[in-house]
C-alpha cells in the first residue's frame, strides 16, 4: 500500500503560526485584539480638553478677582483671592439664588422625564407599529424642527395667557413636555436595537401592548433614553428666553436670576461670572454621575463588530 507523499514545508516549522500572528498585528481590531491610539492621538485629544475647559478657567479666573482687575487690561492667569467672597456676594443678593435654582431643578427634571417617557412611547410606536399613515405622521412630526423656537413665542405667550399660567412654573413645563427631536431619536435607535423577535415572544407570553412596551422596549432603549434625558435636562436648565418672557422674577429659573447681577449703569464681571460658574456645577455633577450612559447612548448607533 503506498503512501501519500507529504509536501515538505519550505518556510520552516511554525511559518504559518507566525504568519498569523503578524496578520492579528497588522489587523489588529478584526482579528480580535484591540489597537490602542497613539501619542498624536492623545495629544489631539489633550489639546480639544484643555479648549474645551479654558472658559470655566476664565470665569473662575475672573470670578477670583475684582473689577479693577477686569479694568486693568493686565493678562494674570493666577487665580486672585476673592473667589470665595464673590460667591458669597452671589449667594446673598437679592436674586434668590437658591429659589431660582429649585425653579430650574423642578422644571429641568419634569421636562426631562416626560420627554423621555412620550418620545420613547411615540418612537416605540413609529418604529415597531404599523398603522397608516405612520410614515406620513412621522415626517410631520420631523417637519416641526424646521420651525425656529423664537416664532412660537408670540401665540404660546398667548396660550398661556388664556390659561391663567402667566408667572407660573408650569408655563415652561407645559411646552416642553415632548420634543420632536425626541422623537425622532428614539424612533430612530428603536428600529435597530429592539428585535421585532422580542417583541413576538413578549407578545406569545401574554403581554399585551403596554407591557411589552415597559418590559421589553424601554430596557432596550435605556443608552439612547439616557442621552436624552441628558441633553434635554441640559437645554431646559439653560433655556433663557421663555422662562424671561413668562416668568415673573419670583417665580424666575437660574438663567433669569443670573440676568439680575447685571446692573444697569455697572457691570461686575466678577460677580457675574461667578454666578454663572456656579449655575453650571449641577450640570457638571450630572454629567460625572450618568457619563458611562452619556457614552453609551452616543456610540449607540456605532458599528458592531
Amino acid at each position: 500500500m503506498s503512501s501519500i507523499p507529504v509536501i515538505a514545508q519550505t518556510a520552516g516549522p511554525g511559518a504559518a503560526r507566525a504568519a498569523g500572528r503578524r496578520s492579528s498585528r497588522r489587523h489588529g481590531s478584526f482579528a480580535g485584539g484591540e489597537r490602542r491610539a497613539g501619542k498624536v492621538t492623545y495629544t489631539i485629544l489633550a489639546i480639544f480638553v484643555l479648549l474645551s475647559a479654558f472658559p470655566f478657567y476664565w470665569s473662575f479666573l475672573i470670578g477670583s478677582k475684582d473689577n479693577d482687575f477686569v479694568f486693568s487690561g493686565s493678562l494674570n492667569l493666577v487665580p486672585g483671592p476673592n473667589f470665595l467672597d464673590n460667591v458669597r456676594r452671589v449667594l446673598e443678593s437679592d436674586i434668590n439664588f437658591w429659589g431660582a435654582t429649585l425653579n430650574s431643578l423642578v422644571a429641568a427634571t419634569s421636562t426631562s422625564v416626560s420627554v423621555v417617557l412620550l418620545s420613547t412611547l411615540a418612537g416605540f410606536s413609529f418604529a415597531k407599529l404599523r398603522f397608516k399613515g405612520r410614515r406620513g405622521l412621522l415626517v410631520s412630526v420631523i417637519a416641526t424642527m424646521a420651525v425656529p423656537t423664537q416664532l412660537g413665542i408670540v401665540p404660546l405667550y398667548l396660550v398661556m395667557t388664556k390659561l391663567n399660567l402667566q408667572g407660573n412654573l408650569l408655563a415652561i413645563i407645559l411646552p416642553g413636555l415632548v420634543t420632536a427631536f425626541g422623537v425622532f431619536w428614539m424612533t430612530q435607535y428603536l428600529q435597530d436595537a429592539l428585535p421585532d423577535e422580542l417583541i413576538d415572544a413578549a407578545r406569545v407570553d401574554g403581554c399585551n401592548l403596554i407591557r411589552t412596551f415597559w418590559h421589553v422596549a424601554m430596557p432596550a432603549a435605556r443608552p439612547a433614553a439616557a442621552m436624552l434625558f441628558l441633553f434635554t435636562f441640559v437645554g431646559s436648565w439653560t433655556n433663557f428666553m421663555w422662562p424671561y418672557v413668562i416668568l415673573d422674577r419670583a417665580s424666575g429659573t437660574l438663567p433669569v436670576a443670573l440676568q439680575g447681577l447685571q446692573s444697569q449703569y455697572y457691570t461686575d464681571y466678577p460677580l457675574i461670572l461667578t454666578g454663572a460658574l456656579l449655575s453650571v456645577v449641577p450640570l457638571l455633577i450630572l454629567f460625572v454621575v450618568a457619563g458611562k450612559q452619556l457614552v453609551a447612548g452616543i456610540m449607540a448607533g456605532a458599528v458592531k463588530g
